[in-house]
């Protein structure tokens, strides 16, 4: 097929005057990458001379739905997606380039979005490699089952179903997620249960009274089996999103080192790993209260707070929520944020150790798949042109 005959059916699917039969042989050639270079060129000619039917306030949804159809299309690969923001309109459609020649990608296609402000540019990748993505990829349902007499069970290597009884509940994996389901019972023993995370792992827990809780990389959560008295206390270290079941009878309280968050039922965020310059709850929806040496924070949606290393509290408002648990939902969200923060989750995700053999003071704004293996997560962001990597064994050293 022609350059030609290849841009006509692109401009007929922008104005939605393709026949069945073009439309299905125009996301048939998307699918198979052989006009991946066509498609880019013809995505920049039609972003410098945008015809009558594309308005600029629309590419954006126009160029994102001819990817997501063609992936729709051939739903026999999984999709791993990057994304790289970048200033320069130049600099961005090299790094496509790039991106297809290094990382060696048999499927490329690119979704260019112009804003008011032209240093928004936004270059969104869709990708499928025919690499196996499992080949040193994280398992994300990992983690480990802490009973109350201190055995422990291995939750990905434990089959679905009732796998133990603990006090007043029974234990029940179904698919990385583990449910506490109270039974019928006068025994009122409270024992506690911890599941804990290593690196490259998520689980999902649903507490015996119903609430919800993510656990993110290397952390964990101490709770009773069983919720009885005038609170429903549990303790983290780590990361986790929570969504708490309502009970105006009986607070829930996440306890963190010496500070603690108190709710009713409410959705929020709570980040308090040791080796970051904070401890973070951030609120989506409800209202949490956060405690801290007898000082008391309340906090509305897209608020933040920040228990800082010297033990002083702040509220920010305005926060990204979407960045927050970006990680709840597959992502690693780099937007705005230094190498030092990059490397500290990728350590934890990973499971290797970041040094910084030269202090890079740029800000990345990059969004990668948290499936992704380490050197492809790596190679996006050198193609950054702001970065490079020494990779030895579980080593990685920032170099000039």
């Amino acid at each position: 097929m022609t350059d030609s005959s290849f841009e006509e059916l692109l401009n007929g699917y922008i104005s939605d005057t393709l026949s069945p039969e073009e439309l299905s042989r125009f996301l048939e050639l998307i699918q198979q990458g052989k006009h991946a270079e066509e498609l880019r060129g013809s995505i920049e000619q039609l972003l410098i001379r945008p015809p009558a039917t594309a308005h600029e306030d629309k590419a954006d949804v126009i160029f994102k739905n001819i990817i997501e159809s063609a992936a729709d299309h051939d739903d026999k690969h999984e999709d791993k997606v990057y994304r790289l923001r970048e200033k320069q309109y130049q600099r961005s459609l090299l790094l496509i380039a790039a991106a297809a020649s290094i990382i060696g990608l048999v499927f490329l296609s690119g979704i260019l979005w112009f804003g008011k402000d032209n240093e928004n540019l936004v270059v969104k990748n869709k990708i499928r490699s025919g690499i196996n993505k499992n080949e040193g990829t994280p398992s994300v349902n990992k983690a480990l089952l802490t009973l109350a007499d201190g055995s422990t069970i291995v939750l990905d290597d434990a089959k679905n179903g009732a796998i133990v009884t603990q006090g007043n509940s029974q234990v029940i994996k179904l698919k990385g997620k583990l449910n506490y389901n109270a039974l019928e019972s006068t025994n009122k023993e409270i024992v506690f249960n911890t599941v804990s995370t290593p690196h490259g792992g998520q689980y999902q827990v649903e507490l015996p009274d119903g609430s919800q809780v993510w656990l993110n990389s290397t952390s964990t959560l101490y709770f009773p089996t069983d919720f009885t008295g005038k609170e429903r206390r549990v303790e983290l270290t780590g990361e986790a999103y929570f969504e708490i079941a309502r009970n105006k009878a009986m607070p829930f309280v996440v306890q963190v080192g010496n500070a603690e968050v108190r709710v009713l039922g409410t959705h929020f965020n709570v980040m308090a790993y040791k080796d970051e310059t904070a401890l973070t709850t951030t609120l989506l929806e409800g209202s949490v209260k956060f405690i801290n040496n007898h000082v008391t924070n309340i906090l509305r949606p897209g608020q933040q707070s920040q228990l800082l290393k010297d033990g002083q509290v702040k509220v920010v408002s305005g926060v990204d929520l979407d960045k927050v648990v970006s990680w709840k939902n597959g992502i690693f969200d780099f937007n705005g944020v230094d190498i030092g923060s990059i490397g500290r989750q990728l350590s934890r995700w990973y499971d290797v150790e970041f040094v910084h053999g030269t202090k890079v003071e740029d800000l990345f704004y990059a969004e990668l798949s948290r499936n992704s293996k380490l050197p492809e997560v790596l190679k996006a962001l050198e193609l950054t042109g702001k970065v490079h990597f020494k990779t030895e064994g579980r080593r990685i050293t920032v170099v000039p």
